[in-house]
């Protein structure tokens, strides 16, 4: 990765006279002595490549030559023993590409020159919210106290400017998507080798997390998705704790993470290793939707687009199965889009002025129907690539097709 080169395209599109200031985050407590597991700031990590909490980024635009200086956290060696050793200098140098690096209980004063010695006129932090009713992270707590100590200094966000270059992503990045699919792919195996009339929903999530954590993800991309029967027509259902039944499918989306690389990958399995004829017939509608998107995606598309190609198809395939008289009517079936981008996050940043597709972006394809009265949830995904001139799936091995997912089942059950 070249960190070096993504922080300079960041300076060249800050305003002049203008600082960015960047916080890895801290870890959050949880009660007692116990911490939840720490996730950096992911625009953090973009322009680091480092993982680690109490850290800081300055990149400073308001001098004749622009600076970069990272703040890490200073060894100490008492504490290294309980807490387990912290990254050195020469180590943050080496790994996030810069010269200057100093620790972090020098920020006030570093911020303290800058507004006094410098002409700064905008302070970038990344406040990003999700949701209005989201509790304020660490870069949002930190924007709000900067604002109140220095009301003379515009804040600004820094979040548009690094979502619209990694909505792009390199070939060192499509490299660590591509192992952390080959990952996926290995726990599908290991689930479906497993997969029976009886087991439980956490049991086949289990067969699929053990597998990536034993062969090097860093764990899941997200929470794993493993709805039987009726449970598979709820979207995010994430309770997994009901008995696969004989005769039902078990709907699965989840993905590994690699090296901060996240995979999503969706199967939609019958649990007794057979498709009844109804589940088959769904699940080549599905297919087809799958298909027709991977076969259409290019450049200069937008993901409203390929939304359509697979509403139509969707469609089609309802009103011969009798659901639907209308196309528009697919709604009652197909509820969410086909594609998100995808990247450090599972569902990855994206602005609206980046909205047509450009080579490098990396997109799910992920069509569905949920059918409750025939207790049938099926969704198909894969990891697109958008090229010069079309696209790559990236999860093409990962097997798709009821004869494929028949064969396999029924070798690995002899």
């Amino acid at each position: 990765m070249n960190y070096k080169k993504r922080r300079d395209e960041v300076l060249s599109k800050m305003e002049k006279n203008s600082v960015l200031v960047l916080y890895s985050g801290v870890r959050h407590h949880v009660s007692a002595d116990e911490y939840a597991p720490f996730e950096a700031n992911r625009n953090f990590f973009y322009l680091t490549g480092i993982r680690r909490e109490n850290m800081m980024l300055i990149l400073d635009n308001a001098t004749e030559e622009p600076t970069e200086t990272l703040l890490i956290e200073e060894a100490d060696p008492d504490r290294e023993r309980w807490m387990g050793k912290k990254m050195t200098v020469d180590e943050a140098k080496a790994q996030a590409q810069i010269e200057k690096v100093g620790f972090i209980d020098t920020e006030k004063g570093i911020i303290n020159r800058m507004l006094t010695r410098e002409d700064v006129y905008t302070v970038y932090f990344d406040t990003y919210r999700h949701d209005i009713d989201d509790l304020e992270d660490y870069n949002m707590m930190k924007a709000r106290e900067f604002a109140q100590k220095y009301p003379g200094v515009r804040v600004k966000d820094c979040a548009p400017i690094i979502a619209e270059m990694r909505m792009q992503k390199d070939e060192d990045e499509v490299s660590l998507i591509r192992e952390a699919i080959k990952l996926t792919d290995g726990g599908l195996k290991n689930l479906m080798s497993h997969l029976q009339p009886g087991q439980m929903e956490y049991q086949a999530q289990a067969d699929f997390e053990y597998s990536i954590k034993r062969n090097g993800a860093d764990g899941v991309a997200f929470h794993t998705i493993a709805g039987s029967g009726i449970n598979g027509t709820m979207l995010h259902y994430v309770t997994n704790e009901c008995e696969c039944k004989d005769n039902t499918l078990l709907l699965l989306d989840l993905g590994a993470k690699y090296k901060g690389y996240c995979a999503d990958i969706t199967r939609t399995y019958p649990v007794n290793g057979k498709f009844t004829e109804k589940q088959r017939m769904v699940y080549e509608v599905v297919l087809a939707a799958n298909r027709a998107v991977a076969k259409t995606a290019k450049p200069g598309m937008t993901l409203r687009e390929l939304n359509d190609v697979c509403k139509k198809v969707l469609a089609e395939g309802c009103i011969r199965m009798g659901l639907i008289e209308k196309e528009e009517e697919i709604g009652k079936y197909y509820m969410h889009g086909v594609s998100h981008h995808l990247g450090i996050d599972v569902h990855d940043v994206s602005v609206a002025s980046n909205s047509k597709l450009r080579p490098g972006a990396v997109i799910s394809d992920e069509p569905g129907l949920y059918i409750d009265e025939w207790e049938i949830g099926i969704r198909v995904e894969d990891d697109l690539l958008i090229t010069e001139d079309g696209c790559e799936c990236l999860s093409e091995d990962v097997m798709r097709t009821p004869d494929e997912i028949e064969a396999f089942m029924a070798e690995a059950h002899k």
